[in-house]
């Protein structure tokens, strides 16, 4: 399907992250993972590893863990870097550790915290920690020792939650069975979410339209056909 000019540019607009407490919808697919990181004097040797698919929520959590334990977030390839810049007794999130890790890095802090000198850590992933990719013995006992909790995939009574809010905080009408239409068909993911909604109201005002299965259905076929994912 070939897309006017005008509608197109409407459409290049970056989807917003927000990371705001606010903006966090809970679910059955994360109310274990809220309530756990609710509890850090109950991880064992002060570190959890929060695990889930890309756009389950992770980094969403882990800043609203890291905003009520005034905690610093530091993306894991970055990690060595920032262990001079670490306040004493300050809390820590490692955000990605599964895209690769400075692993003396982290077996110094794993020890540092089970020592009480780190207060929580907590650390985010895609996968379970006894499979991150390290090779320092004394690390792979730890990460296959460590203990984890999981954020699952978006059920459709979610990812509905999340797309009305979205909607309805553009201010933006939707005609009924768009939502409906979008589930089966769309990436079961909170930016997904995020930037059908933004990309949708565009069109809409391009068209002078509300959001109709149409709007929704062209937005979805220009993702298909530039091979940008929803």
């Amino acid at each position: 399907m070939k897309m006017s000019v005008t509608p197109q540019m409407a459409l290049d607009l970056p989807a917003r992250e927000d990371f705001s407490e606010a903006a966090f919808i809970l679910g059955p697919s994360n109310a274990g993972a809220r309530d756990v990181l609710d509890r850090p004097g109950d991880w064992p040797r002060n570190v959890m590893a929060l695990v889930g698919p890309e756009g389950s929520g992770k980094s969403h959590l882990a800043a609203i863990w890291a905003m009520h334990n005034d905690a610093l977030i530091v993306p894991a390839p970055a990690l060595a870097g920032h262990l001079s810049d670490r306040p004493a007794q300050a809390r820590l999130v490692v955000e990605d550790v599964d895209h690769g890790i400075d692993e003396d890095a982290l077996f110094h802090l794993l020890n540092r915290a089970a020592e009480g000198e780190i207060p929580a850590m907590l650390l985010t992933a895609r996968i379970l920690p006894a499979h991150w990719s390290v090779r320092l013995p004394d690390l792979v006992s730890r990460l296959r020792a460590l203990v984890h909790v999981d954020l699952h995939e978006a059920d459709d009574e979610l990812l509905t939650r999340m797309m009305q809010k979205q909607l309805a905080d553009r201010g933006a009408p939707v005609r009924p069975g768009v939502i409906d239409y979008l589930l089966p068909r769309m990436e079961r993911s909170v930016a997904a979410v995020r930037l059908l909604a933004e990309r949708m109201d565009k069109l809409a005002l391009v068209k002078k339209t509300p959001i109709t299965r149409a709007i929704a259905r062209e937005i979805l076929d220009s993702w298909t056909e530039t091979g940008d994912a929803a």
